[in-house]
């Protein structure tokens, strides 16, 4: 009765006013609905896995439902999971940035772990690739190129490529999704936390980017994975998705996640960006930095058991409460607070540590910092980056933008 009454409501907004607009805005109701993750489709991925070997790829992000993670879910559905792959901070997400993850068991299910940070720096080994047919990958992303799960996924699929196993990849929506922003990645400078050509905040999800991956033939030799996307529902270009569980230790909300791509390049700096605190990525500060009322302390606490000035007061920015959500939004990024420490220390290019253009991926950079240039005359610099990024991913986006 219910479904009838909505369906007679919805039939008589749109035809009441003839040949005039609806009295709704149907657009508004539409955008309204809940944002799906690729993982609760469960009927769209079952079929594959079918007298399969399966391999996930996963962490605490990784659930079908609010109580239930795709690991459970898939074993109560008779899924013969033979192995799991751990990406950076590990299968349950409590392990420092960068700290090697030792392979185990998982102590609910007793299926094997095998890290991807306990010396593979991201690729698994044959013997791991040997033990399943099907890899379900299924990782919460942050949208920006030093987030290593991105990196992650390009390796896993080369060596799903090499090795010719079929690649699952369960979308999520991505928190900076609305935006495109950075210069694109110097290939000189491919690393850990760069290493496919796109601007630091690319605008995609994980499941559009494997396309693209595949497409511009990214992977080694031109070789391509064969990959299933499963995709994400009621998501497009223009959601504001507010992450329901923290994807790593020091990104704690979304106010951390929409700072990071401007506050991650402290990390190539003596500066402390708040790790060893509850709002890391929100503040940032130096035992020297002078004209500063705010302090902190970082600490040793799980996720950040050894962070930068350790036990040190820091004197420097407070993020926590200003800008507001829509002006970091709008502004992207902005290097207006490296550029503030910078002068403040006045250590010149002591500052500056080479892992700096591993994360922004372009040399000019700190050359344009050093030499007084603003924050504004520098992302003038890559402009046309993104503009030609937005037209080159195109054909790769499975959402509107």
């Amino acid at each position: 009765m219910k479904k009838l009454t909505l369906l007679i409501v919805m039939m008589t907004l749109l035809c009441s006013c003839g040949n005039k607009k609806p009295a709704v805005d149907l657009t508004k109701i539409s955008s309204s609905l809940r944002i799906v993750p690729g993982a609760e489709y469960t009927d769209q991925y079952l079929p594959l896995l079918q007298g399969k070997r399966v391999c996930i790829l996963s962490n605490q992000t990784g659930m079908v439902s609010s109580s239930k993670h795709v690991l459970d879910t898939l074993l109560s559905l008779k899924v013969n999971v033979t192995c799991i792959m751990s990406p950076e901070h590990g299968f349950r997400g409590d392990a420092d940035a960068g700290e090697h993850v030792s392979s185990s068991i998982d102590a609910k299910t007793g299926v094997p772990i095998r890290s991807l940070y306990d010396g593979n720096l991201g690729k698994p080994s044959d013997e791991t690739m040997n033990e399943f047919d099907v890899l379900i990958f299924d990782l919460q992303d942050v949208g920006c190129r030093f987030y290593t799960y991105l990196t992650t996924m390009t390796k896993v699929m080369q060596a799903c490529a090499e090795k010719e196993k079929k690649m699952i990849i369960l979308d999520r929506p991505n928190p900076l999704g609305f935006y495109v922003d950075g210069p694109i990645l110097d290939m000189k400078y491919k690393s850990g936390v760069g290493y496919i050509p796109v601007p630091v905040v690319h605008g995609m999800t994980l499941g559009e980017l494997s396309g693209m991956i595949n497409g511009e033939k990214w992977l080694e030799d031109g070789i391509q994975c064969d990959v299933t996307v499963i995709k994400c529902g009621n998501y497009s270009h223009k959601s504001r998705y507010v992450l329901p569980i923290k994807p790593s230790p020091n990104l704690p909300d979304i106010r951390s996640i929409y700072l990071y791509p401007s506050m991650c390049y402290f990390e190539a700096t003596p500066v402390s960006l708040g790790r060893g605190t509850d709002k890391a990525f929100q503040m940032y500060g130096h035992p020297n930095m002078l004209g500063y009322s705010y302090s902190f302390t970082p600490r040793s606490i799980p996720g950040a058991k050894n962070p930068p000035q350790l036990d040190k007061l820091c004197y420097g920015v407070d993020l926590t409460t200003e800008p507001s959500l829509e002006e970091i939004a709008q502004q992207g990024i902005n290097l207006s607070y490296v550029i503030d420490a910078y002068n403040n220390l006045n250590m010149g290019d002591h500052f500056f540590r080479s892992f700096f253009e591993l994360l922004i991926g372009q040399g000019y950079v700190r050359k344009m910092i050093e030499n007084g240039a603003s924050a504004e005359e520098i992302k003038a610099m890559w402009a046309e980056d993104v503009a030609s990024f937005k037209i080159q991913r195109k054909p790769y986006l499975l959402y509107e933008e």
